[in-house]
């Protein structure tokens, strides 16, 4: 039987453009209901924080939760825990996308079936969150005309979001909190899935900045990405497993030189997107990223060797990890 899978990202823009602005107290272009005239002391922002997941055993969301936790913690970023809130707003937001004709967006519009806010900050307010608290966000589609398991499906789901040149950083931002939400259909006798990540607040990270992702004896990442919005730059078609560099909320990183190197010795020299020179300005300033702008092999590990700078203090990591035979 020939297996057909596609995935499709939305952009990251938005929900970087809003934890950076949210992080400084101003609010982004589609924040404006974060704005509170309220006199009573704020709400916490562990509000809606449980200390065990509450999805369903043997569900997507729960597949996608750890996995995304699991390559978390063996980098080294804090484990997200699961907020009931951003749950329902990431289910709200899985919903609306099915109900409005599959189209895969970050925003919603006014007027449109299951409308409950513009952007993902929007969404988790009008749940119940804490207004002014980082929000953000990733959305996503999947379909495959294969019979999977729900945990294939989540696993499935959260290599596609690490696949995206604008999605891993948002995966891996210093955030404390996330909501999964799955909506399903059928097409073709076989099911589609839309999903969103509804995440919050940023806070700093242990250990010494800037953390990787990939890093150090990951294993089983995508090996190419397909489609993203917007598309990275300087690739045509497909490009290889994307490698973040996150700091801390107030870091500014930028890379200087990045190279991969296969086992046979061939070293690919890598892409490098900056706050400062990412043409999309969707990057930010405490990420870079460094991609190979073709695809990478399946099953095949890989070195990589970067320098940069964090607030202007020269660093480098060097590390190894494997592809495994995933298409982003």
């Amino acid at each position: 039987m020939t297996i057909k899978s596609t995935f499709t990202l939305t952009s990251a823009v938005v929900a970087a453009a809003m934890l950076v602005a949210a992080c400084g107290g101003g609010g982004g272009g589609n924040s404006g209901s974060n704005s509170s005239g309220a006199t009573t002391a704020p709400a916490s922002p562990s509000t809606g924080n449980v200390s065990t997941p509450q999805y369903a055993a043997d569900s997507i969301q729960l597949a996608a939760f750890n996995v995304l936790n699991q390559q978390r913690q063996q980098c080294g970023f804090p484990s997200l825990v699961d907020n009931t809130i951003h749950d329902q707003a990431a289910q709200a937001h899985a919903d609306y996308m099915r109900q409005n004709g599959g189209t895969v967006t970050d925003t919603e519009a006014s007027g449109n079936t299951g409308f409950t806010g513009v952007s993902y900050s929007d969404r988790a307010v009008h749940f119940g969150y804490p207004q002014g608290v980082p929000n953000g966000g990733v959305s996503g589609a999947f379909y495959t005309n294969a019979n999977w398991s729900n945990t294939q499906y989540g696993q499935q789901l959260v290599y596609g979001w690490l696949s995206g040149v604008y999605h891993v950083g948002v995966a891996f931002a210093p955030l404390t909190t996330i909501g999964v939400g799955i909506s399903q259909t059928t097409f073709n006798g076989f099911p589609e899935i839309f999903a969103a990540l509804s995440l919050a607040n940023l806070q700093p990270m242990p250990g010494s900045s800037p953390l990787t992702f990939p890093c150090q004896g990951t294993s089983g990442v995508a090996y190419k990405g397909t489609a993203e919005t917007p598309t990275p730059p300087n690739t045509s078609g497909s490009w290889g497993t994307p490698i973040v560099v996150v700091g801390n909320p107030t870091d500014s990183i930028v890379l200087q030189t990045g190279t991969i190197t296969d086992t046979s010795g061939n070293v690919v020299a890598l892409q490098l997107l900056n706050s400062s020179t990412d043409p999309n300005k969707d990057t930010p300033a405490y990420e870079s990223v460094a991609y190979p702008a073709t695809a990478l092999t399946p099953n095949a590990q890989y070195s990589v060797s970067l320098t940069g700078t964090v607030n202007g203090k020269v660093f480098s990591r060097s590390f190894t990890f494997t592809t495994g035979n995933i298409v982003g």
